[in-house]
């Protein structure tokens, strides 16, 4: 039983960060704009969270940098998408290398760290319900994210008139253009929103877990949550299952290195694990996706 309330406790730890990505995307992407500077834009608001954080020994500033951090690289590509109308495949990709060069150039120039840091800021405790443990111990920012931020989104975009022209304009922004809604608003809007979730999902690995910052922190969970969104189909609540799928395979892969009988199967294996099993649902559920009617086209009016 201790098994697999351990597992369950950290799936929703490794979850967190997943789930904050792909419902940032989620919102993005039903607006019709991909932002492949997902990756980029969790690292800078792992690193400038956690810089803010040690400068000045407040976790909540660090947080409030991240999301700035976030907006303000949201608002970077949809200048170059939105306005200028640059394709977002090389956009998005140019602004990840962008932020990761510029986290790591930060890191080194102003903290004079590199391959690892010993620097650490105080995280953020870990809640018990009721003085309950096991899998309720979760952070603050867990619960606020499944059983709050998740559902607030959901309906945002299903019952608020700012979530219905973000949908309206990621399906044909023609038709929204004459039906009086600014199509370029609302994608700043949408990207702003989707770019402050993705960095405070960053800030969650360094402010929530780990209380530091390293090189190639994120590990790829930026590409993850891309896969997340098609996985769930522009539903923030299937992408949030599927975080839960991801999260559940790397805690189990991690447990499994414990066991006694495991000893010989080569650790580089299991810990592919939870990202074929990304692989695996991506290629059941991603047939005939549902694209946004207007994903990955610019707007021009004419």
């Amino acid at each position: 039983m201790s098994f697999l309330v351990d597992i369950l406790a950290a799936m929703f730890r490794v979850s967190t960060p997943l789930a904050l990505g792909s419902t940032g995307e989620v919102v993005t992407e039903r607006s019709g704009v991909l932002n492949l500077g997902i990756e980029g834009t969790m690292y800078a608001g792992a690193f400038f969270g956690f810089y803010a954080a040690y400068q000045t020994d407040n976790r909540w500033v660090g947080l409030a940098a991240a999301l700035a951090v976030g907006a303000i690289a949201a608002t970077l590509l949809g200048f170059l998408t939105v306005t200028l109308g640059v394709n977002q495949h090389t956009a998005g990709l140019g602004l990840t290398l962008f932020l990761v060069g510029l986290s790591e150039f930060v890191n080194r120039a102003a903290l004079g760290t590199g391959s690892g840091s010993s620097l650490k800021v105080r995280t953020f405790g870990q809640l018990r319900p009721f003085g309950i443990g096991g899998v309720f111990a979760q952070y603050g920012i867990t619960y606020f994210t499944i059983l709050v931020l998740i559902p607030v989104v959901w309906w945002m975009l299903r019952h608020t008139s700012i979530g219905l022209a973000i949908t309206a304009v990621g399906e044909n922004p023609e038709a929204a253009d004459v039906a009086g809604i600014n199509v370029r608003r609302t994608r700043y809007i949408a990207l702003i929103i989707g770019g402050m979730l993705m960095a405070a999902g960053g800030a969650f690995i360094t402010l929530g877990t780990l209380g530091t910052f390293t090189p190639d922190i994120i590990a790829g969970r930026g590409w993850v949550c891309l896969a997340l969104v098609i996985f769930g189909r522009w539903s923030v609540v299937r992408a949030l299952i599927g975080a839960f799928i991801f999260a559940f395979v790397y805690a189990l892969q991690f447990r499994l290195r414990l066991l006694s009988g495991w000893e010989g199967v080569p650790f580089e294996l299991l810990l592919a694990l939870p990202y074929l099993a990304t692989i695996v649902a991506l290629v059941v559920s991603g047939r005939d996706a549902p694209y946004p009617g207007a994903y990955l086209k610019a707007f021009r009016r004419s």
